[in-house]
């Protein structure tokens, strides 16, 4: 709940930068209704640090005062095809670090403990343009490669078989967000704000659910042409 809440807060911080720069005009108006009347396509790679937390479902209320958010990793590629002036598909493939830490003495475990997940994910996100701000939304899935589980500094691989103690491979999530875009000649950077909320029960036994804050920067140059574009 803590990171939909700062979630919520950041983004409307974006949201009122991006609507004070959008009513200030200056020498440069013009050119940037030119760029505007363009549909615009972006490959971006990204390296990024991520905040990931775990939700145990029934039991996550138990736990709350025991979750530590823990830090992963987010390494891939990032393509925003536009189709019109205000609206863009956004594809990413890209490897990612999740999972969750408890506290000593926890209901779960009694002991400090970690877990991290390694995992390649896809998503499709429409994306929404309004001037320098977007707002973007769609599904993801992803295959969970690897992972380990670590107490009192003794580490274990996971199982992905179907027993008492395996993880499941596939995973499925939405994520939502927004960001801003700093167009200069014909390339951006865009700082990019985004949650991913799990949907799909990661163990066999028990409840548990992937929750990730990814806050990303990208830079990139902008594709000479497009076909899914229309003016």
């Amino acid at each position: 709940m803590k990171q939909k809440v700062q979630t919520g807060i950041i983004l409307g911080m974006i949201f009122l930068s991006a609507t004070t720069f959008g009513q200030t005009k200056g020498p440069g108006s013009n050119k940037v209704n030119d760029d505007k009347k363009t549909a615009k396509t972006y490959l971006d790679l990204m390296v990024n640090v991520v905040s990931t937390n775990l939700n145990y479902g029934g039991s996550n209320s138990t736990l709350a005062d025991y979750k530590k958010t823990g830090n992963g990793i987010q390494a891939g590629a990032s393509f925003q095809a536009g189709i019109t002036p205000g609206f863009s598909l956004v594809s990413e493939l890209y490897f990612m670090r999740k999972g969750g830490q408890l506290k000593a003495n926890n209901p779960l475990s009694a002991k400090e403990s970690t877990l991290r997940l390694n995992t390649l994910e896809l998503s499709v996100l429409a994306r929404f343009h309004f001037g320098k701000f977007y707002m973007n939304a769609g599904p993801s899935i992803a295959y969970n490669l690897s992972g380990n589980r670590e107490i009192d500094d003794q580490s274990t691989k996971l199982s992905f078989k179907n027993s008492s103690e395996g993880f499941k491979r596939f995973d499925a999530g939405i994520q939502m967000g927004g960001g801003f875009e700093f167009p200069f000649k014909r390339r951006r950077i865009a700082l990019d704000i985004r949650y991913n909320y799990g949907l799909t029960n990661l163990v066999y036994s028990k409840e548990m659910y992937n929750r990730t804050l990814m806050i990303s920067v990208h830079f990139s140059k902008r594709w000479k042409t497009n076909p899914l574009g229309r003016k």
